[in-house]
């Protein structure tokens, strides 16, 4: 039986109370099955971080950056990693992206959905990187699992 860590559960509770404006109106679009049918989850706990958005079904994760964002690039790539090494794949937009073109974000969410799960890599030895085209969203990435 997996243990939850009651610390990163209040992290989550306090997170979701806290919500960017960038997150709500993200979450307003992927609530309720919002996008392709899909349940997502805001606040996601992978103690020992929380994730933004996640769709287990799909093994996706989703990250809004804001500024701060730009400073903590090393940060960012851990975190991103430790997602990946546990089956995920992570796409980030930032916050500005999710506030003035929201319908953009939705549709590289909705690729990403719609295109098949990166197999493991051998031997642990890290992924590929795909890069997906879109002028709305920045450098956000599908990542082979490593």
């Amino acid at each position: 039986m997996t243990r939850i860590d009651p610390r990163s559960t209040n992290l989550a509770r306090k997170l979701r109370r806290n919500q960017t404006d960038a997150e709500r109106m993200l979450w307003s679009k992927l609530r309720s099955r919002g996008l392709n049918g899909l349940k997502f989850r805001r606040q996601f706990s992978l103690p020992p971080y929380v994730a933004d958005f996640c769709c287990e079904e799909a093994k996706l994760i989703v990250e809004l950056d804001g500024g701060q964002h730009a400073e903590s690039a090393v940060k960012d790539a851990a975190r991103s990693s430790f997602f990946e090494r546990r089956g995920y794949r992570v796409l980030r937009f930032w916050n500005n992206d999710a506030l003035q073109n929201v319908e953009g974000v939705l549709e590289a969410i909705s690729e990403a959905l719609a295109s098949p799960s990166p197999q493991p890599s051998p031997a642990g030895r890290g992924g590929e990187r795909r890069h997906i085209a879109s002028p709305a969203v920045r450098s956000r990435r599908i990542t082979n699992i490593g």
